[in-house]
């Protein structure tokens, strides 16, 4: 650190929604020329701070001091005017437009009698912040056009272009590769030795150690403690965000393996699946490993209908099933949580109860083919007890639950159906850790009762901690297959890569 005096100090701050008191008198502190960490679980608060921060929400109480004066931050025009920026989880940017209109779009420079924008001059400013955090690209290039790691690139230089002082990146690295996350922290390095704060919000604790100088943690609202990284060890900031010791992150329990629900023979998807052949037996969890673009995704959507096969066969205890969309799917007993919970998994304008019950309407009509709301509620508030899902009651919009509860709600509306085969996709990106040991309790659970579990991950020790058999994918085929007992990182890596074990 390289100031005695904070950059930023949040103190006493809290703020009620309907129901929720989202923040409780919480405090922080960020100096320049340091890169803190907010961590919680869900649902903790960090976003709402950082959302009153960036002006996207008002405070109810307490007060913000930027450089040691007062501030009153109404709205985001103010926040920017102070310094302070938000690159958010899910990028802002523009597909259509160009590089150098989105960083400055909004924050235009105009010329002449007719105030023309000034192209010329908006492109050399954007080339300068461009190499200011060694990205060379041509500035005319449109943003679809580029992978996450660049568009966050150009969410950082936007920033840079309304002088920023303070950075909130809110979890950076979700869809990056190995690669492109290197590259990110050699920026926010160079950011940090050019006097900026930058507040860094992740649930990947292996960045928080290697990225960040000192960490705050929040919890139900409150401020917990701040400690510098270096003085502390993941299991005691484990402790600090859930409450509770977690003496086994990974739950692993096992299960009586049966006989297989689901077979998949040279099951094929334009080139992105290649005669993939694998079974998925009753009471296990069947691990899918491989790096990004391996075809993981695309081969459950297949499965699941989504995509339609070029050939192959598809089995449900045994008999051969077809599968023309996700309609069929489901009436088979297979189903599939998404990746992307919030595109394709929930609508966001509907409440907790609705997002539920919407997959199995059917369930509930009564003669008159009207909705039977009291069974209905019945079911709903079963599940919100037995997932523990935390929302105020089950008529809370969606969009207004924590990511962990989020994914609760959308393993509820799939138990619903009682598949005999989930398949399930990332089920933990972006939760905290408290809730993903629920998430694995519920899936053990699920085991014990004779499903066939199928998770697709791109975190490895959650791979080899939960599953009992792991597939690994390359280039849209299987390249190996390893049991609970032979699998280790290494051995996953090889085959992910192509390489011979």
């Amino acid at each position: 650190m390289t100031n005695i005096t904070p950059l930023l100090q949040m103190k006493n701050v809290s703020k009620s929604f309907p129901g929720v008191k989202a923040l409780v008198d919480v405090r922080i502190e960020a100096y320049s020329g340091e890169v803190l960490a907010l961590l919680g679980e869900n649902g903790a608060g960090k976003s709402t701070l950082m959302k009153i921060l960036s002006g996207v929400y008002t405070k109810d109480t307490g007060s913000i001091i930027i450089q040691g004066s007062e501030v009153d931050i109404k709205n985001i025009k103010e926040a920017e005017k102070l310094g302070i920026a938000i690159i958010h989880q899910e990028l802002s940017l523009l597909p259509n437009l160009s590089i150098w209109e989105n960083i400055f779009l909004g924050n235009e420079v105009f010329s002449g009698i007719t105030r023309r924008i000034n192209k010329k001059v908006l492109r050399e400013k954007s080339e300068t912040l461009l190499k200011s955090i060694n990205f060379n690209i041509d500035v005319n290039t449109l943003v679809k056009n580029l992978n996450v790691g660049e568009r966050q690139l150009i969410e950082i230089a936007k920033a840079l272009s309304k002088y920023s002082k303070i950075i909130i990146m809110d979890e950076p690295t979700t869809a990056l590769t190995d690669v492109e996350t290197d590259n990110l922290f050699k920026v926010i390095n160079k950011l940090k030795n050019e006097n900026m704060s930058i507040v860094y919000i992740s649930h990947r604790m292996d960045e928080i150690f290697k990225i960040c100088d000192r960490i705050t943690v929040l919890r139900d609202g409150k401020h917990i403690g701040e400690v510098k990284t270096k003085d502390i060890t993941k299991d005691d900031l484990i402790s600090m965000m859930v409450g509770r010791k977690l003496e086994e992150q990974f739950p692993y329990r096992k299960s009586p393996k049966g006989k297989a629900l689901l077979k998949v023979e040279n099951l094929s998807f334009n080139e992105k699946v290649c005669n993939v052949s694998f079974e998925a037996n009753s009471g296990e969890i069947l691990g899918i490993s491989g790096l990004m673009g391996s075809g993981r995704t695309e081969m459950a959507k297949t499965i699941f209908g989504e995509y339609k096969k070029s050939s192959g066969r598809i089995l449900i205890d045994g008999e051969e099933v077809n599968i023309h969309s996700p309609k069929d799917s489901i009436e088979k007993g297979i189903c599939y949580l998404s990746e992307d919970r919030k595109k394709e998994g929930l609508i966001l304008g509907m409440s907790v109860g609705t997002n539920m019950t919407l997959a199995n309407l059917k369930k509930y009509e009564n003669r008159a083919k009207r909705i039977n709301k009291a069974e209905e509620n019945k079911s709903i508030q079963e599940y919100i007890k037995k997932l523990s899902i935390k929302t105020p009651s089950s008529n809370q919009l969606i969009k207004y639950l924590s990511g962990g509860n989020q994914q609760k709600v959308i393993l509820a509306k799939w138990l619903m159906l009682a598949p005999k085969v989930l398949i399930i996709d990332e089920p933990t990106r972006g939760i905290d850790v408290g809730a993903k040991k629920e998430i694995y309790e519920v899936l053990n659970e699920l085991k014990s009762m004779g499903k066939s579990i199928i998770m697709i991950s791109s975190d490895m020790p959650e791979v080899l901690g939960i599953c009992d058999r792991i597939l690994i994918m390359h280039e849209g085929e299987i390249s190996g297959e390893l049991s609970r007992e032979e699998a280790s990182q290494e051995a996953i890596m090889k085959y992910a890569m192509g390489l011979d074990n």
